[in-house]
Formats: C-alpha cells, sequence, structure tokens
C-alpha cells in the first residue's frame, strides 16, 4: 500500500468517527482539555484545533495526552512550517482551507493524514490527480452550498468531501444528505461564549445532538 493511499484511510477513518468534526478555536490552554472532554462525552471524537492562537499547538499537546478517546487534528494548516508544527505537537490529522504546491510537497514528505481544501471543481480535480480522494471544501456556504457539492457527484465519483464554512446546526443535516459528503466540519459545538463561560455541559449537549445527525 502506497503512505498516500495508507494516509488518506486514515484520514477515512477519522471523518468517519461522527457526522460532524468539532472546528475549535482556543484561546487559554486551560480551556483545551475540558473543552475536548465535553466533546468527547457528547459523541465527537475528531477535534480540529485551529492554528489561529498561541495557544493551539500546546492545547494539540495537552489533548491528545490528557483526552482519552480523543483524535486531535490541527487546522488553518497555510505553511510547510505549520504542518511541521503539528506533527511535532502529536496531531493526528490536518487540515488546511485551500493548498500551495508548497503545502502539498510537505505533506508528501510528512506522515501526517491530510485533508487540504478546495471551493472549486477543478481544485478537486488537480487534487485528486495527486491521491487526495478526501478533500475538506470551503467555505463551503459561500462557495456554493449543497447542491453545488450535489452536482460533482456524478462527474468526480472518486471524490467525497468534508464541507466546513457557514455550516449550522440547523443546515448540518443538508449537506450530510448529499451522496459524496461523508461528514460536516462544525464550530458551532465551541461557540465563544459557551468556551468562555466553561459551560462545558452545554458543549456535551450539542455534541449529542451532533452525533445524532448521521443520514443512514
Amino acid at each position: 500500500m502506497s503512505a498516500m493511499k495508507r494516509k488518506q484511510e486514515q484520514v477515512e477513518a477519522t471523518l468517519r468517527l461522527a457526522p460532524v468534526v468539532a472546528v475549535v478555536v482556543i484561546d487559554k490552554l486551560a480551556d483545551a482539555v475540558p473543552l475536548a472532554r465535553a466533546l468527547v462525552a457528547g459523541g465527537v471524537r475528531a477535534i480540529e484545533v485551529t492554528l489561529r492562537t498561541p495557544a493551539a499547538l500546546d492545547a494539540i499537546r495537552a489533548i491528545g495526552a490528557e483526552v482519552e478517546g480523543a483524535v486531535v487534528g490541527a487546522g488553518t494548516l497555510l505553511a510547510p512550517r505549520d504542518l511541521r508544527a503539528a506533527e511535532e505537537a502529536g496531531a493526528r490529522f490536518g487540515v488546511s482551507p485551500g493548498v500551495t504546491p508548497a503545502l502539498l510537497d510537505a505533506a508528501d514528505d510528512s506522515m501526517l493524514p491530510y485533508l487540504p481544501g478546495v471551493a472549486t471543481a477543478t481544485e478537486a480535480m488537480q487534487l485528486f490527480e495527486r491521491g487526495y480522494t478526501l478533500q475538506k471544501f470551503f467555505p463551503a456556504t459561500p462557495a456554493g452550498g449543497p447542491e453545488y457539492l450535489r452536482s460533482l457527484a456524478s462527474p468526480l465519483p472518486g471524490i467525497r468531501f468534508c464541507p466546513t464554512g457557514g455550516v449550522s446546526a440547523l443546515t448540518a443535516r443538508d449537506w450530510l444528505t448529499v451522496p459524496n459528503v461523508l461528514c460536516v466540519g462544525g464550530s458551532w459545538l465551541s461557540v465563544a461564549k459557551l468556551v468562555r463561560a466553561g459551560d462545558w455541559h452545554q458543549v456535551e449537549m450539542l455534541a449529542r445532538e451532533a452525533a445524532a445527525l448521521r443520514v443512514m
């Protein structure tokens, strides 16, 4: 089995853990572990910590070390250095909003399973040529919504997507009914006001609702 195929299988296993991948922004390291524990308790095990704050890499380390059942990844990978830093921090998968040639080359050389972002059919085809059968669709709602991805299912049958960006608790099920959608990325599970308040019970409840969204 090629390294690319093995890494894509690892990405798929992560995306199949629940209908929603939690997309979180962690400003304070102290919030990382209780937030992750609440998400996992609610049934959402895949947690993408975006590299948008100084606490992000330490948060990934803490979640990986202290939260049983969590599969923690790094989001907002914009350059090769981000991918390397995520891997060194113990991330189990990496996600980017788009792609660059340098980032793709770095991903080829890395052991980190990688989910690159696309917004058009052309970008999806270019990534498919490089072996990426699993891709992030971003920004999902502004880029065309569920019907756009539905229109790609027939001409691009070998690609499945994780739409992220503008997906909400109210619209997630609409996305999950699209045949080439494997799961969605959701930031509504950890809105800033809940994290600031330390309302981990409400985070867990939101995660339970998200985990129950699976469309058969």
